[in-house]
């Protein structure tokens, strides 16, 4: 057996102060999203759209992701746990048997349950606004590559979504699941969304007029889904 395999042991914390934890996960997440959005305020400016209405977009896209993540986590993943502890649904905190709480952060998001939420913000922004429903769901199409990249990231710094054991040189045992040499699905993914990424821009920037005909996003996700069925494979 190969023994040069690559040993993946990172803490998820970063560093706690008072019980408070700062972790990669929350912490890439959030820098996903700072991210994007520097990116569509530059899209919505050359677009000649309102600063106003990308404001709008940042609160009730980063409420609907993160609310519906959660949500979704909670309510998919561990539903017996979570209605018989609501508090540790809508709060970072874990309740004590012996009573009391103690701050865990929130763990657990569900990509889908964001999804759903993104798409909950997304109408109620056209409600307010007006603006083309399609069209704003093409400039999203064009940053949220950008965000899965930081997010299965922030998975990889978790030893999270692991892939099927392989003998390939560059396979990463994930010591704090167990000791079997894996494909980084992970990994795998954020470099294709980054990937995906590079191409969405590249298209934008060589002005291929197409925004608000939702060729970003039908190109977009066409090649997500191609992405993660060839990655499911490992």
């Amino acid at each position: 057996m190969n023994t040069n395999y690559i040993n993946w042991n990172f803490d998820p914390e970063i560093i706690n102060v008072f019980g408070i934890s700062l972790r990669y996960y929350g912490l890439l997440f959030v820098t996903g999203l700072v991210v994007c959005y520097f990116l569509l305020r530059r899209i919505f400016r050359r677009e000649n759209i309102p600063g106003k209405n990308l404001d709008m977009l940042t609160v009730y896209t980063v409420l609907g992701v993160f609310i519906g993540a959660r949500l979704g986590h909670c309510l998919f993943y561990e539903p017996a746990y979570f209605l018989a502890n609501p508090v540790e649904m809508f709060l970072p905190v874990r309740v004590l048997p012996q009573g009391g709480f103690e701050f865990t952060g929130y763990q657990g998001l569900a990509s889908h349950g964001g999804v759903l939420g993104m798409f909950t913000a997304l109408i109620l922004h056209y409600v307010k606004t007006g603006q083309s429903l399609i069209r704003t769901l093409d400039f999203i199409a064009l940053a949220a590559p950008l965000q899965g990249f930081f997010i299965r990231t922030a998975n990889l710094m978790n030893s999270e979504i692991i892939g099927m054991p392989t003998d390939m040189p560059w396979a990463f045992i994930f010591r704090r699941v167990d000791n079997i040499p894996r494909h980084p699905a992970q990994l795998y993914e954020a470099l294709t969304y980054l990937l995906i990424f590079i191409i969405m821009i590249s298209l934008y920037c060589k002005k291929w007029n197409k925004t608000g005909t939702g060729a970003f996003t039908g190109i977009c996700l066409i090649l997500v889904f191609t992405a993660r069925f060839f990655i499911g494979i490992y």
